[in-house]
């Protein structure tokens, strides 16, 4: 399938992965307009739209993905020809804690797009140039001993938490809408994203940000759960082969080909933050309390803590679908990659300063109110 979108609507586009699509998508696509919807829960952050924020194609609209009526207005009002979602509730661990906002948004949240989407794009005026893209994570898979092969298309869901319960229950209605509807759709699953504008409560801000205050690093159990890392722009990447030139009714898994140990990512961010004060002494003075300020090693702050409950082992991908089928393989390896978030996180201390003291919230709110 070749189709060639025009007129966008991104859920969670002021999220992680969805803002650095929204950017991705603007650099390479000239003549399309952008919509972003997203409710600006904890994880969203209109600051990272705020370098594109005067582009006319983009318009913002705060709104739940569980407003079905404002979708369909939406859908209509703009011309919708492609919707891209990745609007959704993903931290594991608030889903262990609090699994209901998961179930409202993951899964009734999608069923509310995928109703407007029919009732706009399948109804009385028919619009057949469309496309619903759900974007999905590796966890509805399981987890993976040491020597299992990689997670295939075709390998059966068997999630372990509910965030990725609520993902796979996504994952299914999607594909249901294709099947007795007859929506075009594609989904795809990823493994661990990582880059720029990255919540700081997932690993890699996290750790990167308590090293430059001396804080602990927590790392669950023994470090040796197993991620393939995938780097943010590469995941656009793959998703805009998916949605330009992937099979109706089919799912691609986009993996980065970068399986490494939690401790393992840590004492590489330790290496790199170590090397980045030694070349730059201005850093000492942005941040004395960071070990490498006080001539100390970064990895001495790594904590070892109780497991989390139902901790999955091992996720790897097996890419080899989309890399046939839509000759997609990501460019950044893992030691580009990771090289590229910290320079970033140095270079953009306002934003992630911003995220921790809540002042971006309050900046909303009275933007908003």
């Amino acid at each position: 399938m070749n189709h060639r979108p025009r007129r966008l609507l991104v859920t969670g586009g002021a999220g992680f992965i969805g803002a650095n699509f929204v950017h991705h998508w603007l650099a390479g696509h000239r003549d399309d307009r952008l919509l972003v919807l997203d409710a600006l829960t904890y994880a969203g952050n209109l600051r990272s739209l705020q370098p594109v924020a005067d582009d006319p194609r983009l318009r913002f609209v705060k709104g739940s993905i569980c407003d079905t009526e404002l979708v369909e207005q939406l859908l209509r009002e703009e011309r919708i020809d492609t919707l891209v979602h990745f609007a959704a509730e993903s931290h594991v661990d608030r889903s262990i804690t609090g699994p209901d906002a998961f179930i409202d948004t993951n899964v009734v949240g999608t069923h509310s797009l995928l109703k407007a989407a029919r009732s706009v794009w399948l109804g009385q005026n028919r619009v057949e140039a469309h496309h619903f893209h759900h974007v999905s994570t590796d966890e509805v898979y399981g987890t993976l001993a040491p020597t299992d092969p990689p997670f295939a298309e075709t390998t059966p869901y068997a999630p372990n938490s509910p965030y990725s319960a609520s993902k796979a229950a996504s994952d299914h209605l999607v594909r249901a809408y294709h099947h007795t509807y007859g929506l075009r759709t594609t989904t795809s699953n990823c493994s661990n994203n990582y880059g720029p504008y990255h919540f700081p409560e997932k690993l890699i801000p996290l750790c990167l940000i308590n090293i430059l205050f001396g804080r602990p690093l927590p790392i669950y159990g023994d470090g040796q759960q197993i991620r393939d890392w995938l780097y943010v722009t590469d995941h656009c990447r793959g998703i805009e082969a998916v949605i330009e030139r992937g099979q109706l009714g089919e799912t691609y898994n986009i993996g980065g080909n970068n399986e490494k140990s939690n401790l393992e990512v840590v004492t590489t961010l330790c290496t790199l933050l170590d090397q980045a004060f030694a070349a730059n002494p201005e850093l000492a003075v942005r941040f004395p309390d960071a070990p490498a300020a006080r001539g100390l090693a970064s990895r001495t702050l790594i904590t070892h803590v109780q497991d989390r409950a139902g901790h999955d082992r091992r996720y790897a991908i097996d890419a080899r679908k989309i890399e046939q089928a839509l000759q997609f393989r990501p460019l950044e390896s893992f030691e580009s990659g990771i090289a590229r978030t910290v320079t970033w996180y140095l270079d953009h201390q306002a934003w992630w300063r911003e995220v921790m003291d809540g002042s971006y919230r309050d900046w909303i709110q009275r933007q908003y109110g």
